[in-house]
């Protein structure tokens, strides 16, 4: 589906459904980098479980024109105003990594707005390493190659997805390799900057699920103690054997997790 928000074509993708106003709605928001197939697997169940999904490109990612947000507020104001444009009243929010930043920062400035969320690989303050941040701003290759290597759990660096059809690494580079130039830079440089987090997470009035991944080297579930103590109403699901990159490595397991709250 296309829409128009602030003037730009934004895509988002509902599995083929018109957005009916009798339904709840689950949106979907991806991390850096990345775009709205990330969610394919978890929009289809859902849209079959009788919601109404929205799997976001962000601007200047995947489908969607206009230009990127250089921060985690701005992209959260972008999906409030994707809300209006849709003539959705109220929704939940899942996000991964970036769009769990994303997601909290909605509940926590628009609580009228935001039923629940759903935090997938998440931290916060969610810091990123210079040496990925070097990269991507040069729009160095190495960016994509350390991202997706510490991506994944060491027993998915093999492959053996229990789903098939699913490349995981080679997928992920694609990914990266098909964004525009500046765009995981300026996605990473959001992560980076945004310091406000705890705060954030103490405002939230909705329920929250984190789901982490137990071999995460990205965003380590032994560093989300701060994000878990910070949220008023917060149930922590781990995942044993998946890193960050959770929607690959466990599709499954993850799919039942988000019932708690979707």
């Amino acid at each position: 589906m296309r829409t128009d928000v602030n003037s730009d074509s934004s895509y988002c993708y509902t599995n083929n459904r018109q957005i009916d106003p009798n339904k709840e709605t689950v949106v979907f928001i991806h991390g850096s980098g990345m775009d709205h197939t990330v969610w394919t697997l978890a929009s289809r169940h859902f849209a079959r479980h009788g919601r109404n999904v929205v799997a976001v490109d962000l601007p200047g990612h995947g489908r969607s024109t206009g230009a990127l947000r250089p921060s985690i507020e701005a992209m959260a104001e972008w999906i409030i105003d994707l809300l209006d444009a849709l003539k959705i009243d109220r929704a939940a929010l899942a996000g991964h990594s970036l769009g769990s930043l994303v997601s909290l920062e909605c509940a926590a400035r628009y609580p009228q707005r935001i039923r629940a969320i759903a935090l997938v690989g998440t931290t916060a303050p969610m810091p990123v390493s210079d040496a990925i941040l070097d990269a991507a701003r040069n729009n160095d290759h190495a960016a994509f190659d350390m991202l997706t290597q510490w991506g994944y759990s060491k027993r998915h660096q093999y492959g053996g997805n229990r789903n098939s059809g699913i490349w995981m690494i080679g997928n992920t580079l694609r990914l990266y390799e098909r964004a525009a130039p500046g765009v995981l830079f300026n996605d990473m440089n959001a992560c980076n900057d945004y310091t406000t987090g705890l705060d954030r997470a103490e405002e939230v009035q909705c329920p929250a699920l984190m789901i982490l991944g137990v071999e995460d080297r990205l965003t380590p579930s032994r560093g989300t103690r701060p994000l878990q103590e910070a949220l008023p109403e917060v149930e922590v699901v781990m995942l044993a054997g998946a890193g960050h990159t959770i929607m690959v490595e466990e599709p499954n397991t993850l799919l039942t997790a988000l019932h708690k709250v979707l």
